[in-house]
């Protein structure tokens, strides 16, 4: 019987320590220490001993039990530990490989514009101004030279909304930023030179060339003297700082109710160089904006003598010089959120 317990001994201690993970550990208690393991065997079997080995044989056989209860307890911990170590190993990040290049970001192509459009326009000493989106009707259009019975009203798709709650009057989603023209006039007395850079809004079916939201960048000078032929140098040399110094300008009359008289501006097509294609419909110019010389009554709204001051205002959709500058026939692709456009933008 010693020496079966002595082999039995030998045989668990050695696989015993070649184990490696919990799973194998728990076979090996099962046939050693478990019900029906080797080790409870033995014990069982003391009792069909002599008398004479009993006591040596059952002192045998229980060291050997709790030699194995403790040897098994240690291994445990020990596996217990390696694997807790395997598993933070293994969510650890290795700071010796190269980090993952995080994505960077750009200006969206009408951001980029319209900075671009302000900084020309500061360099001719034209100032900033942010007007609200949220508009009264007689700054969008009352103040403008525009009153309600007015058929100029039928232009603009408008959008109104509610006033807040104890104010009267009609409130709107401004149409276009012409209305902080009265705004800056309202603030600044002459000399004023600003430009007005937001977005606008107007209830109209989306298209090739239209957006129901899209920006746009007002200007106006107002001053003693000023003239048609500052009007058109601002806006000729405005034309050749976007576009290049090459292009050629033409100024056709226009109605617009809040200045007279008005002016569509154009440029020689930057396609064809004025020879005539389908970008230009076979004309040979692309119209760029509106502008014109800002209505007496217009500066009598404001409290400024039209005997005294003059001035001129212009307005173009940043969205359009940036489909002429870059030749985007969609205006529908600067806000349809396609990374394979945007990403072509950046700077």
């Amino acid at each position: 019987m010693l020496e079966r317990i002595k082999s039995l001994r030998e045989k668990a201690i050695q696989e015993l320590e070649a184990l490696t993970d919990s799973t194998s550990l728990e076979e090996w208690k099962r046939s050693y220490l478990g019900k029906k393991g080797l080790v409870t065997q033995l014990l069982r079997q003391i009792g069909s001993l002599p008398p004479e080995e009993r006591p040596k044989a059952g002192e045998a056989a229980n060291l050997l039990r709790d030699e194995l209860t403790q040897l098994y307890e240690e291994k445990a911990s020990a596996i217990k530990e390696a694997e807790r170590l395997q598993a933070a190993k293994a969510q650890a990040i290795d700071v010796t490989l190269p980090g993952r290049r995080p994505q960077i970001g750009a200006l969206h192509p009408v951001t980029q514009t319209l900075r671009e459009i302000i900084e020309i326009f500061s360099r001719m000493g034209f100032g900033v101004y942010e007007g609200p989106e949220v508009e009264w009707d007689d700054y969008n259009f009352g103040l403008l030279n525009i009153p309600p019975e007015h058929p100029a009203r039928d232009m603009w798709d408008t959008l109104y909304i509610a006033p807040p709650y104890g104010k009267e009057g009609n409130m709107l989603l401004r149409t276009h930023t012409s209305p902080d023209q009265i705004r800056v006039m309202e603030l600044m007395r002459p000399p004023i030179r600003v430009v007005v850079p937001g977005r606008c809004y107007r209830h109209e079916a989306t298209d090739a060339s239209h957006e129901w939201m899209f920006y746009q960048v007002e200007g106006l000078a107002v001053d003693k003297g000023i003239t048609m032929a500052h009007l058109k140098g601002v806006l000729t040399t405005f034309v050749r700082e976007m576009f290049g110094k090459e292009r050629k300008v033409r100024f056709r009359c226009d109605y617009f109710p809040f200045v007279e008289p008005g002016a569509d501006m154009a440029m020689d097509c930057i396609v064809c160089g004025g020879k005539g294609c389908r970008v230009c419909k076979f004309t040979g110019w692309l119209e760029i904006l509106g502008a014109g010389m800002v209505h007496p009554q217009v500066l009598r709204n404001v409290g400024i003598d039209p005997n005294i001051y003059t001035g001129f205002a212009f307005g173009m959709g940043v969205e359009r010089i940036a489909m002429l500058k870059h030749k985007i026939d969609d205006i529908r692709y600067f806000y349809a959120n396609d990374l394979r456009f945007l990403k072509q933008f950046r700077a």
